[in-house]
């Protein structure tokens, strides 16, 4: 019989998806300030909506959504970002620039990185103005 109950499945698969996540964030932002972006928060979380990274990118202040996929069977990660993903996006944008105190910028943008981890090391690819606000 062991140990094992039918209810843990769920929550070693919701464990696992966190770590994966963490992982796949901690990497885009290691290439994010390789290419020049200053990360200033991570994981941010409101009731109805979250978002993976903020940065800055020169003067412009970036929503990124980081997506990691092991190989492209299922699609690649920027394709992932479907709309109704976009608008959770656009409302987590929004609760930011609501809730916090920014540091100046004259612009915004909504970039993605896409994170293949079926290659080693990973294969990062950073998505400038992956998708617009009035796309939703």
């Amino acid at each position: 019989m062991g140990n094992h109950r039918d209810g843990d499945a769920p929550r070693r698969r919701r464990s696992q998806a966190r770590h994966k996540g963490r992982l796949g964030e901690a990497l885009a932002a290691k290439e994010l300030e390789r290419c020049g972006y200053r990360v200033l928060a991570r994981n941010l979380h409101f009731r109805e909506a979250e978002l993976d990274l903020l940065a800055l990118d020169g003067r412009t202040l970036c929503f990124v959504e980081v997506r990691l996929r092991a190989g492209t069977a299922l699609g690649s990660g920027e394709e992932s970002v479907d709309a109704r993903k976009r608008r959770r996006l656009v409302r987590a944008a929004q609760l930011v620039l609501a809730s916090r105190a920014l540091p100046h910028h004259d612009a915004l943008r909504f970039d993605v990185v896409a994170i293949d981890s079926s290659h080693e090391p990973p294969a990062v690819r950073i998505l400038r103005d992956a998708f617009y606000a009035d796309e939703r």
